[in-house]
C-alpha cells in the first residue's frame, strides 16, 4: 500500500475521533496509520505494514488511553469511598426510612438518613457511607 494511503487513513481516523464523543479509540489507530505511512515511505513491504498497523495501534491504546482520559478529565479520578466524611447540604427533607436529596461538591445526590432520625432541608450533614448513588448521612 502506498504511504499516502496510510496518511489518508490516519487523517480519516483522527477526524473520526474528533467528531465522535469520548472513547479515545480511533486516535490511536490514526496515529498507528501515520506511523505505518513512515514505514511505507521507507520501503517496507505490505506484510510488514499490515502487521505493524494493529500492533502499534494496540500498544499505543493500552499504554496511553487511560493516562489521556485522566488528563482530559473523562475518567473518574476520585473514588466514591473518598466521599465518606464529607459534609453535604440537604436540598429536601429526609424522613426516617425515606429518601431525599443532598448536594455534595455541587452535585445533587439521593440521600437517606443513616441513623433513622429525620433530617430537615437546609441542614448540614456528614456522609457516613455511599451505596451506588445514595449517600447515607447523619446530622453534623
Amino acid at each position: 500500500m502506498a504511504w499516502w494511503l496510510w496518511v489518508l487513513i490516519g487523517v480519516a481516523l483522527l477526524i473520526v475521533e474528533i467528531v465522535t464523543p469520548g472513547g479515545l479509540f480511533a486516535l490511536f489507530f490514526g496515529v498507528g496509520a501515520v506511523c505505518v505511512a513512515v514505514l511505507a515511505a521507507i520501503g517496507a513491504g505490505p506484510v510488514v505494514q499490515w502487521i505493524t498497523f494493529p500492533v502499534v495501534s494496540v500498544i499505543l491504546l493500552v499504554a496511553l488511553r487511560r493516562r489521556l482520559q485522566e488528563r482530559m478529565g473523562s475518567a473518574p479520578s476520585v473514588p466514591v469511598d473518598s466521599l465518606v466524611g464529607q459534609e453535604c447540604l440537604l436540598l429536601q427533607d429526609v424522613p426516617a426510612g425515606g429518601q431525599g436529596q443532598a448536594e455534595l461538591r455541587g452535585v445533587p445526590w439521593s440521600a437517606r438518613a443513616a441513623s433513622g432520625i429525620p433530617l430537615a432541608k437546609g441542614q448540614r450533614c456528614k456522609v457516613e457511607r455511599v451505596d451506588g448513588v445514595v449517600l447515607y448521612v447523619t446530622a453534623v
